[in-house]
């Protein structure tokens, strides 16, 4: 087999292309790993944040929105 210069050409923008679309699957293979990496973190944050609200009470509860609402309900009555 004889390479003519446009075999040459066509046998260099083949390997060229090939090269190309390497670094293409590459940066693809990454991207996807990185977006479950990122994806996974926010699941995690917001279990251990839902256990943390479970665990530690943050002041908001039912008890002490019927006591404001007895206050007000107070408030209005003596005007």
């Amino acid at each position: 087999m004889i390479l003519t210069p446009s075999r040459l050409f066509l046998l260099a923008l083949f390997l060229s292309n090939i090269s190309l679309m390497q670094g293409c699957t590459v940066v693809a293979i990454a991207d996807a790993a990185a977006s479950t990496v990122i994806g996974v973190g926010k699941v995690a944050v917001k279990g251990t944040v839902a256990v943390v609200d479970a665990a530690i009470p943050d002041g908001d509860d039912e008890d002490d929105d019927d006591q404001e609402e007895e206050e007000e309900n107070a408030e209005e009555q003596s005007d």
